[in-house]
């Protein structure tokens, strides 16, 4: 079922208030819908954040489940740094730790809406509509040139930066995307209405 934030509207346009590392120490399940009408940059290419996902530790789809590993081991570290793999080991994918340290919880950035650099998005994703640049895990990683070299990097300093909504937004919510387990929890988030999410939320 969807849930709905309270508010309906609009998210401003002007860049909002940079995010530091101490808005990631808290309950992913607080990051992740307030990273909703946030923008994303690296190296000033990126967008609008529209859609993410939460994962924390105490469910079998997080990396974190089963304990630290070398790939994962910046879960297990403070809140605030980038945690970027390889999807079936074909695309990039990133995400911000939250929670305290040894938490392990992350909010897996699935789509923007690109407002930042169009011009090297599209060159690099080699195509020229702008829904399709970053609808995904994979394509908002290739358009902002995200690889393995920016996992375990500060949220709140180059190449990265974060800026928070300036305005308020209708948040929905349903079930996490391409994954086996845990397939219930609602812990997916977004923007109602985005022509840029990677695949539409089912309304009630």
């Amino acid at each position: 079922m969807v849930q709905k934030s309270k508010s309906a509207a609009p998210i401003s346009a002007p860049l909002g208030k940079p995010l530091k590392r101490s808005f990631f120490d808290r309950s992913v399940h607080e990051v992740a819908p307030d990273l909703i009408g946030a923008t994303f940059l690296v190296n000033g290419v990126g967008g609008i954040i529209v859609e993410v996902e939460a994962y924390h530790h105490s469910e079998p789809a997080a990396h974190s489940f089963r304990g630290p590993t070398p790939r994962n081991r910046v879960m297990f570290g403070p809140a605030g740094f980038s945690y970027v793999y390889r999807s079936y080991g074909i695309h990039w994918c990133v995400n911000f730790v939250c929670e305290k340290e040894g938490s392990a919880s992350a909010v897996l950035i699935r789509a923007l809406e690109p407002t930042h650099g169009m011009a090297l998005m599209r060159r690099r994703r080699g195509l020229h509509d702008a829904r399709s640049l970053c609808s995904g895990p994979g394509k908002l990683c290739e358009a902002l040139g995200i690889t393995i070299a920016h996992s375990e990097l500060p949220l709140d300093r180059p190449p990265i930066a974060l800026h928070a909504r300036t305005g308020k937004a209708d948040i929905v919510s349903g079930q996490r995307i391409g994954i086996t387990k845990a397939v219930d929890l609602p812990w997916r988030y977004g923007l109602k209405g985005s022509k840029f999410l990677s695949k539409p939320f089912m309304e009630s």
